[in-house]
């Protein structure tokens, strides 16, 4: 197997290998390109006025083709550089170029630029020093002065394009003054733009792009490879140029630094002030949430844009005083601590176990059930084809109507025509008479077919019309029975207690989904009675897994309970305690689900610890009860959560409440912040002594018990034979019914290790003894279990008979005649006639001939003596007195 995966991993390490030669070969190939390329560039080759004459030089063609530049990726790279080689831009070269400084170009679209850059650069002498002006245009102060509300990425992005651009083209040789950087660089680290916090992000990223991408300008080292070195030094740059961009960067990078630093400062600040409010009034207004989202923001991006610029320059980020980075607001106790109040409880789960976890978090997918149409999220195709048919009727009409009043027309001028024209040449009239008559016949035989036509038009309407009534007939029985559905599915809520039963419900309303019927279902889950709080969190989880596909069942309900809060908090008389409960679990079961916001919860409290008194109380530990704990154990608000608790306690001092409330505002307290604990140390067992208690208390069973004989036989016995025995004692750790196989293992390891099995006898007796001299209530199940190990004991002849009937009179008779006879073996205390019984039942039934059957008799004759002497005994011991043993009393 070993021998497999070196085979695997040699394999894998010499395919990595390959891939990287092969990426090797495929960078220098395209290095070799463009060294040819700028070859070219720095020295064209352009074609006379003859040649570009002989060239498509129409405005249509050209303006296509200038179309076709502002649109510049790699699959129209050859169509287009196709296109530039066969028409004549002579007279164009303003518009190509305007047409490339504002293409929106990304990254992969910038080398298929540069080629066509390339072409044009050598092919007109005029195109280069246009270009260079008009991708400069970007970089001007007033360039988007006009256009205010511009999107501010796409502007950093333009920039970024174009810088990209710019460089690539000083690299291929179309650009060749290198002072173009200069200006560029000297106006993006000015340090009048750090002003700005927009600008600032904007030239930090601009910055960290040219680093990475003009590494040979700035000075810094190179990848090692000789073909880079060869390609660079072809550059028209100077050192001079070269000490400029170097320093230009170092000058602004360590400006950057100070104001990310005292951008740390103020948001440190701003943390210190708003922890002191949140003590103090338990919120943050509006403005203060804003201004320091706005701070930390602001703070996060200039970070990652320095972090970024370090990383390409090679120098490492700048860690800020006391923390690497800044955190979210803290507690007021301990501000200048990294460590905050959620710490203590970071390590504890937002739920108590998986169950709870499950039912709050993991909801049906109503898709995955539930067609897409009845969900509101497609239409109905009854609807479309009805909305067609309708289209199609309205089009078809008007049509007919049109030839029907045509002909009509022309009917009624052909029979008012009284008189009949002349013909010019001088024919007959009769005949013409007669044609007309012949004309007059043809015409009424149409006429008749038209009306034939109009007829069956008019019974095609009559079916159409008896089939959209019958339509509305099946529609307006379907919503009766819609309504009847409706009715049985809100009569089954109330019975709704288990999380399959509501879900297979929301499955079931899903098909009955409509807009009336999502308000009858509102209302429904609203009106639940105030009794029963154990629906609350199965209607909540009804909501949350129908919001996912209707929105407006959570809004409307969430809106309905606030306005219903604000009801009654406003109320002053101190009835219907149960309605305000009701609302405010409900409100905290949906804080739960994550329904109903945070802020809605924390302005409930809020509005019931300003008037701590009477229901209010009650109100706010029931709030606390339902959602405190999974609101302090949330990330983002477990520092509010627990200036809130820390305001209750503080009320809780100061108010003289009844014992009742008070007992109340503690239970509610403790349940959201129990008090710290130390947690418990696990005992750590060596592996050996680890596996002993796997084959004893987990594996051993009747059909593994010859596996287990075994496995402990392999054990090295002068290690673990101590350790045996201590777990061969503990037989309550098992099952009950199991430790006759604890017996059978012992009486086969005896056979092996003699004194292994003398050693457990002699431990059992003593055990037995000591249970008799302590007689603690707590060692009382121990105690049975070791009499029922005896008796196995005896059953598996591992002790003779002799010891069986010593232990039972030493149980009847230990501590009689003593001092401490009462404490021993009190009158009302009957535990020892459960230790006689439970080792008679073991192995009594072997004492039944003999010598053992004497002794046994005379044995009982003492035990029913004893018994007498306790009086009335337990219900349980007389019935197992009468079952087991009750044929030997006679």
């Amino acid at each position: 197997m070993e021998h497999g995966d070196e085979i695997g991993g040699e394999s894998q390490e010499k395919h990595d290998d390959e891939e990287a030669v092969a990426r090797l070969e495929e960078f220098k190939k395209s290095i070799e390109a463009k060294m040819v390329l700028r070859q070219s560039n720095l020295n064209p080759e352009r074609p006379d006025s003859s040649f570009l004459r002989t060239l498509d030089s129409s405005i249509k063609r050209n303006t296509a083709v200038i179309k076709k530049l502002k649109q510049i990726n790699d699959e129209q790279r050859e169509g287009l550089m196709d296109e530039l080689r066969s028409v004549n831009l002579s007279k164009f070269v303003s518009e190509a170029v305007t047409a490339i400084s504002e293409a929106k170009l990304k990254t992969a679209d910038i080398q298929p630029a540069v080629q066509i850059c390339s072409l044009l650069h050598q092919r007109y002498k005029d195109f280069s020093p246009s270009l260079v002006q008009g991708l400069l245009k970007v970089f001007l102060p007033g360039k988007f002065a006009e256009d205010l509300e511009a999107d501010k990425n796409s502007r950093a992005m333009k920039k970024r394009s174009t810088l990209k651009l710019l460089l690539e083209l000083y690299f291929v040789g179309v650009v060749e003054d290198c002072s173009i950087f200069v200006s560029i660089i000297k106006d993006l680290t000015s340090t009048e733009h750090l002003k700005d916090r927009d600008a600032t992000q904007t030239n930090l990223s601009l910055l960290a792009s040219f680093a990475r991408q003009g590494r040979f300008l700035l000075g810094l080292p190179l990848t090692g490879q000789d073909i880079l070195e060869e390609f660079f030094k072809g550059l028209n740059i100077t050192a001079d140029q070269k000490k400029f961009f170097r320093k230009a960067f170092q000058t602004y990078y360590d400006a950057a630094v100070e104001l990310l630093q005292a951008e740390h400062a103020s948001l440190r600040q701003m943390e210190h002030e708003n922890a002191k409010t949140l003590n103090a009034k338990g919120e943050l207004s509006e403005d203060n949430a804003s201004s320091y989202e706005k701070l930390r923001k602001s703070y996060d991006n200039i970070s990652r844009g320095i972090s970024s610029l370090a990383e390409a320059l090679d120098m490492q980020p700048p860690a800020m005083p006391e923390d690497g980075h800044t955190t979210r607001v803290t507690s007021g106790d301990d501000i200048s601590s990294p460590i905050s109040a959620k710490d203590s409880s970071a390590l504890e789960a937002l739920w108590d176990d998986e169950d709870t976890r499950a039912f709050y978090e993991c909801l049906p997918d109503l898709r995955a059930f539930v067609p897409a149409v009845l969900l509101g999220e497609a239409e109905s195709k009854v609807n479309e084809q009805s909305s067609k048919t309708q289209e199609l009727q309205t089009d078809l009409v008007p049509e007919l109507d049109k030839g029907q009043i045509a002909t009509q027309e022309i009917l009624e001028v052909s029979a008012d025509s009284g008189v009949v024209p002349e013909d010019k040449n001088g024919k007959d009239v009769d005949k013409e008479q007669e044609k007309e008559k012949e004309k007059e016949t043809e015409k009424e035989k149409e006429k008749e077919k038209e009306k034939e036509k109009v007829k069956d038009l008019n019974k095609e309407k009559g079916k159409e019309k008896d089939a959209e009534r019958r339509g509305e007939n099946e529609k307006d029985r379907v919503k009766g029975l819609e309504g009847t559905n409706l009715e049985a599915l809100l009569h089954k809520l109330p019975s709704s207690v288990s999380r399959d039963l509501i879900d297979q419900l929301t499955v079931e309303f899903c098909y009955l989904n409509s807009k009336s019927n999502r308000k009858k279902l509102v209302r429904a889950l609203f009106n639940v009675p105030r009794t029963s709080l154990e629906l609350l969190p199965y209607y909540s989880r009804m909501v949350a897994t129908l919001s996912t596909c209707m929105k407006d069942v959570s809004t409307v309900l969430l809106q309905l309970l606030e306005e219903e809060f604000n009801f009654l908090i406003n109320k002053k008389d101190q009835m219907n305690i149960e309605t305000k409960i009701r609302n405010i679990r409900f409100i905290g079961e949906l804080c739960k689900f994550k329904i109903a916001p945070a802020g809605l919860v924390f302005s409930c409290l809020k509005a019931c610890l300003d008037d701590f008194t009477h229901h209010n109380i009650d109100v706010a530990c029931n709030l606390l009860e339902t959602c405190g704990r999974f609101l302090y154990r949330s990330p983002e608000t477990t520092v509010r959560m627990s200036n809130m608790l820390e305001i209750l306690m503080r009320l809780k001092n100061v108010k003289n409440l009844d014992p009742r409330q008070s007992t109340l505002v503690e239970n509610a307290y403790y349940l959201c912040k129990p008090p710290e604990r130390s947690a418990r140390v696990s005992k750590v067992r060596p592996p050996l002594h680890q596996y002993i208690r796997k084959l004893l208390f987990s594996d051993l069973d009747k059909t593994s018990i010859e596996h287990v004989l075994r496995q402990l036989r392999k054990l090295p016995w002068n290690e673990c034979e101590s350790y045996l025995l201590k777990c061969f004692l503990k037989v309550q750790k098992g099952k009950y019914g199991q430790i006759h196989l604890i017996a059978s293992l012992t009486a086969g390891l005896s056979r092996y290790h003699d004194d292994f099995a003398v050693a457990v006898v002699d431990e059992v007796l003593e055990e037995i003894r000591l249970g008799l001299e302590l007689n603690d209530y707590g060692m009382q199940q121990l105690r049975i279990a070791y009499m029922r190990f005896l008796g196995e004991l005896y059953n598996y002849e591992l002790v003779d008979s002799s010891v069986i009937f010593d232990t039972l009179y030493l149980v009847l008779a230990f501590g009689y005649g003593t001092m401490e006879q009462d404490t021993l073996d009190p009158p009302e205390d009957c535990f020892r006639i459960r230790m006689v019984i439970t080792l008679l039942e073991t192995c009594g039934h072997y004492f039944d001939r003999g010598s053992s059957k004497r002794k046994l008799d005379r044995f009982l004759i003492n035990f029913q003596r004893y018994i007498l002497g306790k009086g009335a005994l337990p219900l349980d011991i007389e019935f197992d007195l009468q079952s087991e043993i009750a044929i030997d009393l006679t």
